[in-house]
């Protein structure tokens, strides 16, 4: 699909899926009067994300909260072998001395520059077990370093830590190929082995665009792989660290704008299709929690109560256990527009439907020791940050406290119904008002994340829940989001022999906690090294109950797809219609072929998260795709659905493209 035509069917009268901006007009404060002066500058989003992909071509990460990335020519990978770049784009917004938005300052305002240091602090970091923070309810496993014979801090510095240092860039258009190496971000693993962690370029209007590197995991010992999350003697290029900016003005002099972080991960393998509980909604929990942002009075349906459901209805092109879901509970289709409509009304009448709903969603607060039977086939049915603990309630996911208390509101009736309010959707950034637009940026970058399970995750982890990562903990004027930037003199942070929840919070003598204030590399640390194996091993899992099965990721590692080849069939006219029908309903396994080739029946999971640190960039998207045209189609088949496109033969070593050239002997 084009982006024109996405574009065109994104507001909420559209026939199929809506794909709706969540930022209400209605909710929008008051901007900056004409003439304001500038007291302050900050870069935005305030956490940032790119993607991985080993293609030279690119896409622009999501800008406008509720609407998906869409790259150009509507393709999110470059042939079937590659995958194209999610390039995160970093924009500076002035401010009066009320907070009140002025606007967007570009290198037609200033003279911007721009310095990131990102590194990869993976391999000497600790390595991960559960997350450190849940208590009794699912008590925290302390972790060991990892590559442990790596003494002393100088060694481990010198041989784990790959940092490039600080780069600089400044004007418009600056390095627009992508080319010059004076804006190429990297470090050494081992000593010795280069290790890209992507590059600057600046677009049109000098704002700053940060590629990710390529995606690449290698073992230059060659060390086998024996843990999903844990492998010494490897490396990725996973990075992260901070963006800031000098501002020079004319009549203001130089202003040193609020810094932001990158942070460059994994691809997002279902990019149209946003997980129930998004990192961002985990943020703003934590954020009300600490008093840092307000309450909502009254939720907007729009803005906070549709995409929960919106989510949980698109589920069902990712997981068969979300496919199959009203053989256990008692709703009906949440990307349906006429059920869509019935769960925008408030009204007294309407709220015994409201109130059903709600109690099949999964409740966050129950920590009982039953909950694990009683809160078990609720919504959303996926796995939970305490599986190593079997009983445990939080075996199964749990959305953030806040999503679900704007959710009882909506079943109690007390929110606004804007659904069709009369207002034109918001379908570009431009649409935004201008005092939207730096929190919709942020809101943006992180809605497609992941909000859990934290084990570790796909992305980032669980720290981000904690008010001591971020800035506003020890400055009240800061605002919230912003990550806390560290100090310490080394990238290596060492505290002792093992990795436990005191030490994590509270730090080791001399040493700062590392749930606090960060470097460079500090973010990405936690998470699965190489970062395939962690990705691909948490698919569907067998729990006591197999019936549905269980799942980790499936918005952005999809576990159960619609396959392209089926697509095509469902299409056609020449087929009897209970075949079309049986060809839509039918769904196989995402990562189908990986552990192992061909008749290798006894592939292993551990063959099969190796394959896939060199097979990644062969996985199919689940993208939007037209139902049906024909007027003998039955009506299941006639609205949009999410297919799996551009899968690759895992079998083949390569595939020889024509603009490759010579097909090799």
């Amino acid at each position: 699909m084009k982006r024109r035509d996405f574009l065109a069917g994104a507001g909420a009268g559209a026939l199929g899926f809506p794909f709706v901006a969540s930022c209400s007009r209605a909710a929008a404060p008051e901007a900056a009067p004409d003439g304001a002066a500038i007291a302050r500058v900050a870069i935005y989003p305030a956490i940032g994300i790119s993607r991985v992909g080993g293609s030279p071509k690119f896409f622009l990460a999501p800008e406008v909260p509720g609407l998906p990335p869409m790259p150009e020519d509507g393709d999110f990978k470059d042939g079937d072998q590659l995958i194209k770049k999610q390039v995160q784009r970093f924009r500076i917004y002035a401010f009066d001395d009320q907070d009140r938005v002025i606007g967007e300052v570009t290198a037609n305002d200033a003279r911007i520059t721009w310095n990131v240091h990102v590194a990869n602090t993976k391999a000497a970091w600790y390595g991960f077990n559960n997350p450190l923070d849940e208590g009794e309810v699912a008590p925290s496993l302390p972790g060991q370093k990892r590559n442990p014979y790596f003494v002393s801090d100088d060694q481990r510095e010198a041989m784990l830590i790959i940092d490039g240092g600080a780069t600089a860039i400044s004007g418009a258009n600056t390095n627009g190929d992508g080319t010059d190496s004076a804006y190429a971000m990297g470090g050494t693993f081992y000593g010795s082995e280069p290790v890209g962690l992507g590059h600057l370029r600046t677009d049109e209007a000098g704002r700053l665009m940060v590629f990710p590197p390529d995606g690449v995991s290698k073992s230059p010992v060659n060390a086998g792989i024996t843990s999903f999350a844990d492998n010494d003697g490897w490396h990725d290029d996973w990075c992260d660290g901070p963006v800031s900016a000098s501002v020079e003005i004319s009549g203001l002099g130089t202003l040193e704008a609020d810094q932001a972080w990158i942070a460059s991960v994994g691809p997002n393998f279902a990019p149209e299709i946003a997980p129930v509980s998004t990192l961002y909604d985990v943020i703003q929990d934590m954020n009300v929690e600490a008093g840092w942002v307000d309450r909502p009075d009254q939720p907007y349906f729009r803005r906070d109560i549709y995409p929960t459901f919106q989510r949980l209805g698109l589920m069902k092109w990712l997981t068969e256990a979300a496919l199959l879901r009203e053989g256990w509970l008692d709703v009906g289709d949440f990307t349906d527009p006429a059920y869509i409509a019935r769960l925008a009304d408030p009204s007294a009448a309407n709220g015994a439907f409201r109130t059903a709903i709600f109690d099949q969603i999964r409740n966050p607060k129950n920590v009982s020791d039953d909950a694990y039977i009683t809160e078990r086939l609720k919504m959303p049915y996926m796995m939970g940050h305490g599986v190593n603990y079997d009983g445990s309630p939080l075996q199964w996911f749990q959305m953030p406290k806040l999503q679900y208390e704007l959710l009882a509101e909506w079943a109690a009736g007390n929110f606004i119904n804007d659904w069709e309010d009369g207002t034109d959707p918001i379908q570009s950034f431009d649409d935004i008002p201008l005092s939207l637009q730096p929190g919709a940026l942020t809101e943006a970058a992180l809605e497609p994340c992941s909000g859990g399970a934290f084990h570790p995750g796909v992305e980032l982890t669980y720290y981000l829940r904690h008010t001591p990562m971020y800035a506003k903990n020890d400055d009240s004027s800061a605002e919230p989001l912003r990550i806390a930037r560290g100090d310490r003199p080394s990238l290596i942070q060492n505290i002792g022999r093992l990795l436990t929840p005191e030490k994590a919070f509270g730090g080791d003598g001399d040493v700062p906690p590392p749930i606090g204030p960060q470097m460079p590399g500090d973010l990405t640390r936690w998470m699965g090294l190489p970062w395939q194996c962690d990705a691909f091993s948490c698919q569907a899992v067998l729990m006591q109950e197999n019936f549905p099965t269980a799942t980790w990721w499936p918005a952005l590692l999809p576990i159960d797809v619609l396959p392209e080849d089926y697509y095509e069939q469902l299409q056609r006219t020449d087929l009897p219609t209970d075949d079309r029908v049986q060809f839509f309903n039918s769904r196989v396994a995402w990562s189908r072929d990986v552990a192992g080739f061909g008749y290798h029946a006894n592939a292993s999971y551990w063959d099969g998260i190796t394959n896939m640190i060199t097979l990644w960039q062969r996985m199919g998207f689940v993208v939007r795709r037209p139902g049906a045209s024909d007027s003998g189609a039955p009506a299941s088949l006639t609205e949009d659905m999410f297919v799996e496109v551009g899968r690759s033969n895992m079998e083949l070593m390569f595939t020889w493209r024509p603009e490759d050239g010579v097909l090799p002997e």
